[in-house]
């Protein structure tokens, strides 16, 4: 069994986009365009480097993901910021390990699947627009919530919550959606988090201050699979 999968077809270009991004991109590029035409040297400058850097905030470069039985990966790109067990959540009920990734503006902010699963329910919910980095954003703070339906009966909720400057969520699946790991199924737009909430006796190989990518690191493996062969668990490819 090879030991990385492609989940979706590769992109055909140098330097993907994401979708979403396309409306900034080129409506910030034609005004460059327009301002040089009129000469207008430091505006046009300003301008072009705006562009740049809406191009680098929604890149989407293509990801090979483990292929390790049981393996969770990573949903978003960043830094964890809380791993731990909770007793009370609105995305779960009875006792939950929660993993709290931060994205900063230099982060990639397209977000995968952590695992293959069903899309039992997408719950959006308008909100308040904290630091994504605090506590009370996790609920107080516009977020979308996706739960799936993996085997044996588990779940798992992933959680796009919005940030300080965050204005718009982006998530493109549905309920009844079969999803694989890896997969590409939102975006949030200028910082934000995500939490992910897994069942409580899930054994986790993060710890706070790491730094993930998401497909690409496992944040751990469910205990079925433990004694099977897989890359290290909680290390980047």
């Amino acid at each position: 069994m090879s030991k990385f999968v492609w989940p979706e077809r590769s992109s055909q270009v140098a330097f993907p986009v994401a979708p979403a991004g396309y409306p900034l991109l080129l409506g910030c590029a034609f005004t460059t365009a327009i301002l040089a035409l009129l000469e207008l040297t430091v505006p046009a400058l300003i301008g072009l480097m705006t562009t740049f850097c809406i191009c680098g905030f929604f890149r989407d470069p293509d990801r090979i993901i483990p292929n390790a039985q049981g393996a969770v990966v990573s949903p978003a790109d960043g830094k964890v910021i809380a791993v731990g067990v909770i007793d009370d959540s609105p995305f779960s009920s009875g006792t939950t390990l929660k993993i709290s990734i931060f994205m900063s503006v230099f982060n990639v902010h397209v977000n995968r699947m952590p695992y293959d699963a069903r899309v039992r329910q997408v719950c959006y919910s308008p909100g308040k627009f904290f630091s994504a980095n605090l506590d009370k954003a996790s609920v107080r703070n516009e977020h979308n919530a996706v739960f799936l339906e993996i085997e044996n009966g588990g779940e798992i909720c992933v959680v796009q919550v919005a940030g300080l400057i965050a204005r718009r969520i982006i998530c493109k699946v549905a309920v009844g959606d079969q999803v694989v790991r890896g997969q590409r199924f939102g975006l949030i737009c200028f910082g934000s988090r995500v939490d992910v909430y897994l069942p409580g006796d899930f054994t986790p190989a993060v710890a706070v201050g790491d730094k993930v990518k998401a497909g690409t690191f496992i944040l751990g493996q469910f205990a079925k699979s433990e004694k099977r062969e897989a890359i290290d668990v909680g290390k980047e490819i």
